[in-house]
């Protein structure tokens, strides 16, 4: 593993440690103009755990990527997909 990837690293295994299904935990890695984007996906079972209340989960992982890059002279974002079947905004659940 070389230090570039050390951040897809830290956010598949605290994920898989969050979520009930890990074996569905999926992250890819991108690098562009605007430095590192990580996207996650989970079972749509865990996304409620891993946005956390108010989103704070998330917010905290964020926090956590952003010092992971810092670490490697990277900006590291997180985007968390939308599972499919999961509620859009403007519908009731």
């Amino acid at each position: 593993m070389n230090d570039m990837d050390n951040d897809q690293k830290f956010l598949e295994f605290v994920i898989k440690s969050i979520a009930n299904n890990p074996d569905d935990v999926k992250v890819e890695r991108v690098i562009d103009e605007m430095g590192v984007l990580l996207t996650l996906t989970v079972n749509k079972d865990d996304m409620a755990q891993i946005i956390g209340k108010s989103g704070r989960t998330a917010s905290a992982v964020r926090t956590l990527l952003r010092v992971v890059g810092m670490k490697n002279n990277s900006r590291v974002n997180l985007k968390i997909n939308e599972p499919e079947g999961g509620i859009k905004e403007g519908e009731e659940a």
